[in-house]
């Protein structure tokens, strides 16, 4: 075993960079033993110095990030500050300055990722970054290393556990949107602005990087259609549960069947309660891929917090670590097949379509002859009335996204709807 320490730049320490700093210094004997050497923590760069951060030496506390990933004796530097700037130029530095580099920043690496490897290229450098996508929760490392003799077809999961816990709560309590995220808030899956997860900036930044990885292209997170949680209502949730389904907020990444585009998209649907991702409860995670040669695999777990997290970064310290012993570098960027994304209009989905409608004869005839005309099939039909109102529900067969689009713009022209009172893709057949 080398004597001489790997030298550790770590950026940001809250509830992830802690829990870092944490296991280095507990696990520090199984660490050295499993790369070859020891690792040494040599810096930690915050905004916040007066804070005590229990086990970690303060005079490794700075708050010039800047001048530590600078200093040309860092052999890896691990960003968990989050964000685009400063993170960004940090990690182009620390490249220039012979360092390798751990982040789980899943929005740059989702903006910015096509830059960040060709630097990581240029000088030679490793970028990891298997915390950016499901937590601790094994992924980016076998997507691009333990399939890439395969060819996957299509990833379908869960990948924020701040929605899974809302949806779960209002599914299984009968809890409206708003109490199931104060009760998410005060347990403290989400955050004091749930933006990012529950609108799926989240989700969409994540089936980015999933994307890019499993269809050796480049997916942007303007690539990714997306739709958060905020209008799914306890009647939604009813009606799903109704036709033996609950909702999820799924991260869906597909290759064309002619494999000649790929898409990617993240909204609410609603999945069969026999699917294994139906029963994927609170916080947890959990994504399926589907590849040629393997057929469909199943990883799930904790997609979120502090030690998950921090498991994952860790993780691919390690194998930084070991390729910098071995003067070499891992896997980077494979985006040879500069496969198109097509927009969500092309994408082939089913409708779950809830109308107010009058109650009288003729209204089916008149919503069937709609949708008959835009060329989407009609799978079944559902109808309650009562007092001169009634509730009309529509289960589609699978038809492009912008011909059911284009339906539910034609239904509402009509004198008999009243409203459309909910629309919701149905998913996991």
């Amino acid at each position: 075993m080398r004597t001489r320490p790997l030298k550790v730049a770590l950026l940001g320490c809250g509830v992830v960079g802690s829990e870092v700093a944490r296991i280095m210094t507990t696990h520090a004997d199984d660490l050295a033993a499993r790369i070859g050497a020891p690792v040494e923590l040599a810096g930690v760069a915050v905004r916040r110095p007066s804070k005590v951060r229990e086990g970690i030496d303060p005079a490794l506390i700075t708050t010039d990030a800047t001048a530590l990933v600078e200093r040309g004796d860092i052999d890896v530097v691990v960003e968990v500050i989050g964000g685009i700037e400063p993170a960004r130029t940090l990690i182009t530095t620390a490249f220039e300055n012979g360092a390798s580099v751990v982040s789980a920043n899943k929005a740059l690496l989702a903006e910015d990722g096509a830059a960040l490897h060709a630097d990581a290229e240029k000088y030679g450098r490793d970028l990891y970054y298997e915390a950016a996508v499901a937590g601790a929760i094994p992924l980016v490392r076998p997507l691009r290393e333990s399939l890439a003799g395969d060819k996957v077809n299509r990833v379908l999961g869960i990948v924020n556990g701040t929605t899974n816990f809302i949806l779960d709560k209002m599914d299984t309590s009968g809890a409206g949107y708003s109490e199931a995220l104060d009760e998410a808030t005060a347990l403290g899956y989400a955050e004091a602005d749930p933006t990012a997860d529950v609108e799926g900036f989240d989700a969409a930044a994540k089936a980015a990087i999933l994307a890019g990885i499993a269809f050796h292209t480049r997916v942007k997170i303007g690539d990714v259609h997306r739709e958060g949680i905020t209008e799914v209502t306890a009647a939604d949730i009813a009606s799903a549960r109704r036709m033996g389904c609950t909702v999820k907020l799924l991260a869906i990444c597909e290759r064309a069947a002619d494999g000649a585009s790929v898409t990617a998209r993240v909204h609410p649907a609603m999945i069969p309660l026999s699917h294994p991702l139906a029963s994927v409860r609170e916080a947890y995670n959990a994504v399926f891929v589907e590849a040629e040669a393997a057929g469909q695999l199943m990883f799930y777990g904790p997609g979120a917090g502090g030690s998950p997290t921090a498991s994952a970064v860790l993780g691919d310290l390690v194998a930084v670590c070991r390729n910098k012993l071995g003067e070499a570098t891992g896997p980077g960027e494979s985006a040879y097949t500069r496969l198109p994304v097509s927009p969500m209009g092309e994408v082939v989905t089913r409708y779950h379509i809830s109308l107010d409608v009058a109650d009288k004869p003729g209204v089916l005839a008149q919503v069937a002859t709609v949708f008959a005309e835009q060329g989407v099939s009609i799978d079944t039909v559902r109808q309650q009335g009562k007092d001169g109102e009634a509730s009309l529900v529509v289960v589609t067969h699978r038809a492009p996204d912008a011909a059911l689009s284009g339906t539910v713009e034609a239904l509402r022209k009509l004198d008999t709807v009243r409203g459309v009172a909910s629309i919701m893709r149905v998913e996991g057949e």
